[in-house]
């Protein structure tokens, strides 16, 4: 296969249906997606199996718990797929809105026009959940995809990308809306994202080496997160039921995600009465604490051991596995400069019964996500009522946090005017 040839082919196609669907109506893009919906739905057997033979290929390869986990497409999984289809097909259209509408002294009318970005490639590694996700939002909002999943989930990506072009041509959509890279070649991949004339966007979902590779290479503006370094802060006036199974749920729901938390931070005013009884939680789900010297002062008085000291490097990683970093601080103020200093500006929360202080953490802590008194995870398109999600941006130019419909549209100015010549 020659990659170049093959990519700029796609592009070619891409293009060339970004214009259709930009046209297309409401009623035939929202079709589309009930077919694919219908299709996973009758096709749930076939699309477990060929999942399994992913999984058998990545466990043969060696590929440790967290990977298998995001690589599983479970009963639950499909369930999530089918319904997050819905709820965007459910969602309002973005495209065509019209808002801002202000006359001029001139007698003019300007406002403003949201508008698909166009074409929209999208790079991941081994989740399948990605296909449909960004193919339900990237239809819904008007635009082309080019999708290159990685090769462990290739059997599971083909058989979905089938059913995603059965649900286009039922609804009357070109089926080069949605096209899957049929190739696990790096290069091609290279070539996506230097292909200006082409692809708008790269949205790239996947470990830091694929994105820090992007980064560096990549001549298309790009929507990405590197790292989801996410904390939670136990403030001395938190309710302690609620502190613990947030707590729990934040770390322990699920490792090997981009939301999960990395780092706890304990106030000292509450922490010889919340701090044991995390650390007992924690360690009853094996989960390795790595403390700084005020945690493991609190934790060996209550006769809590098998303790890693934290290192420096600890409060700047993202560990994808039962780690958890624990420090105790002194106040708000050092929770907050420690959280903007050491985290990776995805997603943070507090856990407080005091309102201003709450509301300070709101306001000062600077990420894409920030929660008072509720778990990290719930930072995720489907939870915050997106439909789905392309992927969460913690960058701060365009879209911030997870990236739904409005995400990827944009604006132009629009002019209605009565004949109005410029004097």
């Amino acid at each position: 296969m020659n990659i170049d040839e093959y990519m700029t082919d796609l592009g070619r196609r891409a293009r060339a249906a970004s214009r259709a669907m930009a046209r297309a109506t409401t009623s035939a893009r929202n079709a589309a997606l009930e077919a694919v919906a219908k299709a996973i739905e009758r096709e749930r057997a076939a699309l477990k199996e060929a999942n399994a033979r992913d999984l058998a290929r990545a466990r043969d390869k060696g590929h440790d718990a967290a990977f298998i986990d995001r690589l599983t497409l479970s009963d639950r999984a499909l369930d999530t797929m089918v319904e997050g289809l819905r709820q965007v097909a459910s969602l309002a259209d973005p495209i065509g809105e019209i808002s801002g509408l202000k006359f001029r002294p001139t007698g003019i009318q300007v406002g403003q026009m949201r508008v698909p970005l166009g074409v929209i490639g999208i790079i991941y590694e081994s989740r399948p959940n990605v296909t449909i996700d960004a193919a339900a939002l990237c239809l819904k909002s008007g635009n082309a995809a080019i999708l290159r999943g990685g090769s462990e989930a290739l059997e599971c990506n083909t058989a979905l990308a089938k059913l995603i072009g059965e649900g286009l041509a039922a609804a009357g959509l070109p089926q080069d809306a949605v096209q899957v890279v049929e190739t696990a070649d790096r290069a091609a991949v290279g070539k996506l994202i230097t292909m200006t004339d082409y692809v708008d966007v790269i949205v790239p979902r996947g470990g830091k080496s694929l994105i820090a590779r992007l980064m560096e290479e990549s001549r298309v503006p790009m929507i990405k997160h590197l790292d989801g370094i996410c904390h939670v802060y136990v403030d001395d006036r938190a309710d302690l039921a609620k502190t613990l199974a947030v707590c729990e749920n934040a770390k322990t729901h699920r490792y090997g995600t981009c939301n999960t938390m990395e780092t706890l931070l304990v106030a000292r005013g509450i922490a010889n009465e919340a701090l044991p009884a995390l650390a007992r939680m924690f360690q009853a789900k094996e989960v390795e604490l790595r403390v700084d010297p005020g945690a493991r002062a609190v934790l060996e008085a209550a006769k809590i051991g098998g303790l890693v000291d934290a290192t420096e490097e600890d409060w700047r990683t993202e560990y994808l596995a039962p780690v958890l970093a624990v420090k105790i601080v002194g106040h708000l103020d050092e929770a907050i400069d420690h959280i903007n200093e050491y985290g990776s500006h995805h997603t943070d929360a507090i856990l407080t019964e005091d309102h201003d202080r709450a509301m300070r953490f709101l306001r000062e802590v600077d990420s894409a996500s920030v929660m008072v008194n509720a778990s990290t995870r719930f930072a995720d398109g489907f939870e915050f009522g997106l439909g789905a999600e392309i992927g969460i941006s913690n960058d701060k130019l365009h879209a911030r946090g997870p990236v739904g419909l409005e995400g990827l549209t944009s604006l132009k100015y629009v002019v209605l005017g009565h004949g109005e010549v410029r004097q």
